[in-house]
């Protein structure tokens, strides 16, 4: 899936259980994949300002403190220096108007939390692939 090089996944999400979770679903792909966690939207744009090594993907929850999924997507889309990383929502919203907004300011997947470890598994298996 993954050639020799590192592919870099920085996601934003508030649920800790959900962090582990998703960790535990990349390290079980058993590809070359290194993942930064934030826990806020705020903190995933400060590091991104400051880093020269830009992720190869963003995964981020809608739900969060200090700044939210759609925030924190606009806050991407504003900047030509982030603007080409894939942007994929991560979330339980079942509004189709609200995720097609979301598509409309940028989102380039909208993965839905799966209810078992081995769809999520399988789902982030062809997202990275996709990308």
């Amino acid at each position: 899936m993954i050639k020799d090089e590192v592919f870099h996944i920085y996601m934003a999400e508030d649920d800790m259980e959900d962090q582990q979770i998703f960790r535990d679903a990349i390290a079980s792909l058993q590809e070359n994949i290194n993942i930064t966690m934030f826990s806020n939207g705020l903190d995933l744009l400060n590091e991104l300002q400051t880093k020269t090594l830009k992720p190869n993907v963003i995964f981020l929850d809608l739900f969060m403190p200090r700044l939210n999924g759609e925030e924190s997507l606009t806050e991407i889309r504003k900047s030509t220096a982030l603007d080409d990383i894939p942007v994929v929502i991560f979330s339980n919203l079942y509004d189709i108007d609200r995720i097609s907004n979301l598509f409309q300011n940028g989102a380039n997947r909208y993965l839905h939390k799966p209810n078992s470890f081995k769809t999520l598994t399988f789902a982030l298996k062809r997202t990275i692939e996709s990308i």
